[in-house]
């Protein structure tokens, strides 16, 4: 299946990034399953946005990148509401903290079996109730038809307690066939566990591919034809907004490339060998790290991975 025939439907948050370094403020679109359906239309994969946010002058910010990047968002999707922000402090590595003014509450969704190859989820829009629970029952809907790919993407400040955030985590690991997740999420869900115990858990839960990004330490996956591990290309750091999303989206258009997108390929999927998950890996690895190279979430195309 070539990347364009793909099509990936992404549901979640779309907020502004305020972005304060060094005393000054600059305002980017973001927000993770929004950064990541911009990174699908980028690197050539048809994606489409079920999100909420508002006509004010954010919202507007927002409708414009999405415009700009070709994606398309669903018919309920702007509606007359404030637009959620994040305000992002940069630290001296370059390292972004966040601080929360969201409301996720979107219009219900109903999409026919097999209009979709893909869903994504993730992030807020998948722990922030109430729109996580039409989350959860739009993946259960959609499963029988289509690829589920699963970011946790955890923010601390809006998760409620471990108590809580874990099963519903678990649940939706379950329903996935693809999870990515970092290592700092892991620690957070699972303090004082091994990576490795947690990566083998996640994959007996029911999906073909988990991965796990560390960082300048790289990427580790796992599946069924074992552990695989992916160094981390060099780059230069101005900050990490959006670099886990670029990830993300690198890692499904490969497997796009690869033709496995798509329920009636989960067994394919199930079946990718060693070299294909790290070539995978790989590709998404020099996606994360072109994000990185450059201030928020600025995903490349497959122009600017050619010419790296």
């Amino acid at each position: 299946m070539s990347p364009l025939a793909t099509r990936v439907l992404v549901v979640g948050e779309a907020l502004v990034d305020i972005v304060r370094r060094d005393g000054a403020d600059a305002v980017h679109p973001g927000g993770s399953p929004l950064n990541v359906a911009v990174g699908l239309q980028r690197l050539e994969v048809s994606s489409t946005l079920h999100s909420s946010f508002g006509t004010d002058e954010h919202g507007v910010a927002i409708a414009r990148h999405l415009e700009a990047s070709g994606v398309t968002i669903t018919p309920g999707t702007i509606r007359d509401r404030p637009t959620s922000v994040a305000l992002a402090t940069i630290d001296a590595a370059g390292t972004a903290g966040y601080a929360f003014s969201i409301d996720w509450d979107p219009a219900p969704l109903e999409v026919a079996a097999g209009t979709i190859d893909a869903l994504h989820v993730g992030s807020i829009g998948a722990a922030l109730e109430p729109g996580a629970t039409i989350v959860e029952r739009l993946l259960a809907e959609l499963r029988p038809s289509t690829t589920i790919s699963f970011d946790p993407n955890i923010r601390p400040q809006l998760m409620g307690s471990l108590e809580a955030a874990r099963p519903r985590v678990e649940r939706i690991i379950a329903l996935a066939d693809v999870v990515k997740a970092s290592d700092e999420d892991i620690a957070w869900l699972y303090p004082d566990a091994m990576v490795t115990e947690i990566m083998a858990g996640w994959l007996a839960l029911g999906p073909g591919l988990v991965v796990v990004t560390r960082g300048p330490d790289g990427a580790d996956a796992l599946a069924a034809c074992g552990p695989v591990h992916v160094a981390a290309p060099r780059t230069e750091v101005v900050d990490t907004i959006g670099a886990g999303d670029s990830f993300m989206s690198g890692l499904l258009a490969a497997l796009s490339d690869r033709g496995v997108l798509g329920g009636g390929r989960r067994e394919t999927l199930r079946e990718l060998s060693a070299s294909d998950i790290a070539d995978a890996v790989r590709f998404a690895a020099r996606c994360a790290a072109i994000t990185v190279s450059r201030p928020g979430a600025d995903p490349p195309t497959r122009q600017h991975l050619a010419g790296r």
